[in-house]
């Protein structure tokens, strides 16, 4: 028989609590400024420390070898003005600007002698002559000597940028001497050009308008009407959630993966989504009604780096409306779990928050009414319910303990049930007669009745629940083993059925319809099952963050990697599993080669894969680097492969035999960031990409079928139109910055 002991714990002043809050939303939100102005400033000091080497590097290079009259023109550096982009054939020295703003670029001069030579232009640029003594009022490029190299690197051309912190504005310079030739690679200054500023999180971007557009207001466009309506969802979040899976009425699936709460019907294979939320959703209660629904989120922050709070929403699950939002302010990090009371028809919540003490909180959800307050306990609490005919009585339990609580009006009581403490208890019910179950992580089934007579001496109070019944139900814990029980009134098993280890351990068990019963389980599937038939997958998912996603060319497919090392092909028009592949390490990027036949999947440890997209089957292995790969893409005729590596390098691949031949060929520098974005000309001679400090930079790479190595440093101003990059072409809506919730993977289906 259990003892218990009842106590009173202090009630936390709120104010007290919300001023804490306020306090270290503040300083978090200015160490998180200070971790960005550092990240800055460590960016610019290393792209300073290289160009200084590489300043170094030509002028030694000069004074050991000084070109002869009749020798072609010394290569410029890659340094370049925010301005003046590109380079320029042999000219004269011409004058120079200091620049003394961070991330502007250090360049050095030196006279250059020879003749003029004229190069080809890239096509669809427009032609004007070279005036190389030109008096611009812009900043100049300064030439710096190099030796002409014949197999190098490709380097990139750097499109600089002034340090500024401001909101994000954008601007449209058009240098003075507006007609300048930009014929070729060895273009300096003379190529200039119209082109757009903006800031994003403090930092100017600069993006030169393509040099076939004369008026930059004739492409400038708004936001289209039309607005983008989720269709599907795949995944549901079991791996860390408990009890977030139920039945609705209308034969839906009521689950949640992310910030999204999703309804889905099984029979008609149609999804409906709650989008609410502004972070992860945590855990989910139905109203005794089956149709108004309470939800849970995470503590978050916006685009713009603002915080979000953790909050709850209950919502109707027919019209998808918001009824109440409920603990802006309240909470602390997260919500964990809540429910809805029975006895008085859900009039109440109750709701803990994942703060260290688990604040339990009791609200009159449709007044917003917070009705009581007291901290639970230290230890991590699993669950929490109203009791079904009681509707004063709260029950919580989780790591070593169980906690009986009494609601009377602002204030909450808590008895502690006595009993031999497992690990854990994970699960608690009800029996028709008031009785509660509660499952552990030693397999045993506790039953506690609540007393109605007077104890003996030394036996408890009355009126307090007790041990009445213990039930060794498993080998392990309950709801940690892969088995399911049905157990009649007198709990006595009758049926058991094992759930396969391929699906890890049980998070969630729910009634389907008829004999039909849910099961959510750790590895994120959603099973519909009977005892008799056993189980069909319903929902998939990773079980880990998802980094890289690929549509194919001309199929409705689409591959993602994840952390998880899984692989998986997914059919887009019937949304299913077509295949899953386990990969040594975990997956970060992906692309499919154009002719549909196979998939490169990068890693986060400079490995790459390439498989069969028919069979799996591996096909090669490459490894470039040992930093995580963050980009890969096919150029559009199949025949080369760039890798984005967050070591700052694009690395360079000759492709043959329809994509399961290749080969090392170079690789692109001048990032001083990770590389974050790339994508190829249709022309398949150029390479735009981004880094993760919002540099653009472009990489012009014309290889004969000899596939020789092409002169560096070539620059574009024609820029094409990119789904994937920051553009002029799209600049005039950005993408947001990085943050927590963004997600990191996007493409588009064919």
């Amino acid at each position: 028989v259990a003892i218990f002991a009842g106590g009173r714990l202090g009630v936390i002043s709120a104010a007290s609590t919300s001023d804490v809050q306020d306090r270290l939303s503040a300083l978090e939100l200015r160490v998180q400024q200070q971790e960005d102005e550092i990240t800055v400033l460590k960016a610019a000091l290393a792209d300073v420390l290289r160009r200084l080497t590489i300043s170094e590097d030509h002028v030694a290079s000069v004074k050991k070898s000084v070109p002869s009259k009749g020798q072609p023109g010394i290569r410029e550096a890659i340094s370049m003005s925010c301005i003046t982009n590109g380079s320029g054939a042999s000219r004269k020295p011409s004058h120079t600007s200091s620049v003394s703003i961070a991330r502007k670029e250090t360049l050095s001069s030196a006279a250059k002698s020879g003749t003029e030579k004229k190069k080809e232009k890239p096509q669809g640029q427009r032609e004007k002559k070279e005036d190389s003594h030109s008096n611009d009022q812009s900043p100049q490029i300064r030439a710096s000597p190099s030796p002409q190299p014949s197999s190098q690197p490709l380097q990139i051309h750097r499109q600089t940028q002034e340090s500024k912190n401001s909101t994000p504005t954008k601007s449209i310079k058009r240098p003075p001497t507006a007609e300048k030739s930009h014929n070729s690679w060895e273009n300096s200054d003379d190529t200039q050009g119209e082109y757009v500023k903006m800031f994003m999180r403090g930092r100017p971007i600069t993006m030169f308008i393509p040099s076939d557009v004369d008026n930059y207001d004739d492409i400038r466009t708004e936001l289209p009407p039309e607005k983008l309506k989720l269709e599907w969802v795949y995944g549901y979040r079991g791996k860390d959630c408990r009890a977030n899976v139920y039945l609705l009425p209308t034969g839906e699936i009521v689950y949640f993966i992310a910030s999204v709460v999703v309804l889905f019907n099984y029979e008609e294979r149609t999804q409906r989504h709650y989008l609410g939320h502004t972070d992860c959703v945590k855990c989910l209660a139905i109203h005794p009604d089956k149709i108004r629904i309470a939800t849970g989120q995470i503590a978050g922050v916006d685009k713009d780096g603002r915080p979000l709070q953790p909050h709850v929403r209950v919502w109707d699950s027919v019209s998808l409306s918001t009824l109440q939002i409920i603990g802006l302010g309240t909470f602390e990090r997260g919500v964990g779990c809540l429910d809805f009371s029975k006895a008085d028809s859900g009039v109440h919540l109750c709701v803990i928050d994942d703060s260290n003490e688990h604040m339990l909180t009791v609200w009159d959800w449709q007044k917003k009414s917070k009705g009581a307050e007291i901290k639970t306990t230290n230890e991590v609490v699993l669950a929490v319910e109203f009791h079904p005919t009681d509707a004063n009585t709260i029950i919580t339990c989780g790591k070593s303990h169980i906690f009986f609580w009494t609601w009377s009006g602002n204030s909450l009581t808590r008895k502690q049930g006595k009993y031999e403490k497992p690990k854990f208890v994970q699960c608690l019910t009800f029996l028709g007669n008031g009785d509660v179950l509660t499952g552990d992580s030693g397999g045993v089934i506790l039953i506690w009745s609540k007393t109605t007579v007077e104890p003996t001496p030394g036996k408890g109070p009355k009126g307090v629940y007790q041990i009445s019944k213990q039930i060794k139900a498993h080998d392990g814990s309950v709801r940690e083993r892969q088995k399911i029980i049905l157990w009649d009134h007198d709990l006595n098993p009758e049926r058991e059925i094992e759930v396969p280890d391929q699906y890890g351990t049980i998070r969630a068990v729910a009634e389907g319809k008829a004999d039909q019963f849910l099961v959510g389980t750790s590895r994120n599937f959603i099973l519909r099952g009977t005892f008799n038939d056993g189980f069909q997958i319903e929902v998939q998912g990773h079980t880990d963050e998802l980094w890289g996603l690929a549509t194919h060319p001309f199929k409705d497919l689409l591959l993602t990697c994840a952390q998880d090392r899984q692989v998986c092909m997914w059919n887009s028009v019937e949304h299913r599993l077509e295949w899953t592949r386990l990969v040594d390490e975990p997956g970060h990027c992906a692309d499919f080669h154009p002719s549909g036949t196979v998939v490169a999947i990068g890693t986060h440890s400079g490995r790459w894969f390439v498989l069969d997209a028919e069979t799996r089957d591996l096909v090669s292995i490459h490894t470039d680097g040992n930093e995580q790969l963050s980009v890969m893409r096919y150029s559009l005729d199949g025949t080369f492969l760039a890798v984005g590596s967050h070591d700052n390098f694009i690395y360079l691949y000759v492709v043959s035999e329809n994509g399961r031949k290749y080969s090392r060929h170079g690789k692109c520098t001048g990032h001083s960031s990770y590389i974050t974005h790339l994508d190829w000309s249709p022309d398949n001679k150029y390479i735009m990409s981004n880094s993760g400090d919002y540099e653009i930079l472009y990489c012009k790479y014309e290889c004969s079928h000899t596939a020789e190595m092409c002169p560096s440093g070539a620059f574009i101003h024609s820029v094409y139109t990119s789904l994937h990059l920051l553009t002029p072409n799209s600049q005039s809506n950005p993408p947001p910055p990085s943050s927590p919730w963004q997600p990191p993977v996007c493409s588009l289906c064919p």
